[in-house]
C-alpha cells in the first residue's frame, strides 16, 4: 500500500506532543518559569549570611579578632589605692588554692584548725615574711605576682579561717617618698612596715648619706651598707636598729656574726632576703660585722 493512500498516517507521524492548550502552558511553565525561580533561589541561598554546612567559620570578625588578639595583656595599678588593691580571698582564689584548698605539699589545709594552731601561734609578722620569702615547697608569693599588701590580706583570710584573730591589713596613707609610714597593729603595722621599707630602699639611691661615726663603727663603712642597709638602718624605718644604738643591737648581738649573717640572708620581718640586694655572703657578712661593731 503507498504512502497516498492514508494521508491520515502521514501527518500523524509529524504531529508535535503538544496537542492541546494545557499542554503548551505546562510546557511553558516547565520550560521557563521553573528554572528561573530555581536560579533566584540558588542566587538567595549563596548570597545569605548563614550558610548551614557552608564550611568553617574562621573568616569571621569575630573569629579573627580571636585569633589576633595579644597573648597578655600589661595591668598597671596604683598600688597606693586600696581599690585596686585584691582582697585575701581573690588572691587566694587566684593563686593559693592550688595547695591549701587539698592540702598538696605539707600546705596546711584552708579551714583545718589543728594545721593552722601551731602557725597562728607564731604571729602574723611570721606567716607574712614565710608567704613573701616563700618557705619549704612554697616559693616567694606563692609563685605569684602580687602586691605585699595584697598577699598579707591573703594570710589573714587563710589564718582566721584556721581560727586566728588578725586584723585585715589596709593600705598605709599616702606619704612623701621620705616619710616613713605609720599603722594601728597587727596586719596593719605588718603592711606599713613592708611598705615603708621599699620606699626606703627605692629612695635610697637620691637620698643624703647618713653621717655615722666611722671610728665607733671600726673604719669606713663598706658599699653595701651605702647602697642598701643605710635607707633603713641609718634612720630605724621599719623597725630596723639604728646604726649605732646599742640598746637596739644588743639582743641582736647575741646571734653573734654568723647568726646576725645567715639572718640578713634569709631576711627577717620587712627586710627582705640579702636586704634586697644581690650581694655576696661574704658582702653581706662585712656588713654585718660593720654594724655590729658600731653597736659594741
Amino acid at each position: 500500500m503507498t504512502e497516498a493512500a492514508h494521508p491520515e498516517d502521514h501527518d500523524a507521524a509529524h504531529e508535535g506532543p503538544i496537542r492541546t492548550r494545557k499542554q503548551l502552558v505546562l510546557t511553558l511553565f516547565w520550560a521557563h518559569v521553573v528554572p528561573v525561580v530555581t536560579i533566584i533561589l540558588l542566587a538567595t541561598y549563596v548570597a545569605a549570611h548563614v550558610r548551614p554546612g557552608a564550611g568553617s567559620d574562621r573568616l569571621s570578625a569575630a573569629a579573627i579578632a580571636q585569633r589576633i588578639q595579644p597573648v597578655g595583656k600589661v595591668e598597671v595599678r596604683d598600688v597606693s589605692d586600696a581599690s585596686s588593691q585584691r582582697t585575701g580571698e581573690q588572691v587566694f582564689a587566684a593563686q593559693c588554692t592550688a595547695c591549701h584548698s587539698a592540702g598538696a605539699l605539707g600546705a596546711p589545709k584552708i579551714g583545718d584548725a589543728s594545721a593552722w594552731g601551731p602557725r597562728i601561734t607564731q604571729g602574723f609578722d611570721a606567716l607574712l615574711h614565710s608567704a613573701l620569702a616563700g618557705k619549704g615547697a612554697m616559693p616567694p608569693q606563692g609563685g605569684g605576682d602580687f602586691t605585699d599588701l595584697e598577699i598579707a590580706r591573703a594570710v589573714v583570710y587563710m589564718a582566721d579561717k584556721g581560727g586566728a584573730k588578725f586584723p585585715e591589713p589596709k593600705a598605709p596613707p599616702a606619704t612623701t617618698s621620705t616619710t616613713t609610714a605609720k599603722a594601728d597593729q597587727g596586719g596593719d603595722a605588718a603592711a606599713a612596715a613592708v611598705a615603708s621599707a621599699k620606699a626606703a630602699m627605692a629612695n635610697v639611691a637620691t637620698a643624703a648619706p647618713a653621717t655615722t661615726n666611722t671610728s665607733a663603727a671600726g673604719g669606713s663603712p663598706p658599699a653595701l651598707y651605702a647602697q642598701v642597709c643605710q635607707a633603713c638602718h641609718a634612720t630605724g624605718a621599719a623597725g630596723a636598729p639604728k646604726l649605732g644604738d646599742k640598746a637596739a643591737w644588743a639582743p641582736r648581738l647575741a646571734d653573734g656574726i654568723d647568726g646576725m649573717t645567715a639572718i640578713a640572708i634569709q631576711g627577717k620581718g620587712a627586710m627582705p632576703p640579702r636586704g634586697g640586694s644581690s650581694a655576696s655572703d661574704a658582702d653581706i657578712k662585712a656588713v654585718v660585722t660593720y654594724m655590729a661593731n658600731a653597736a659594741k
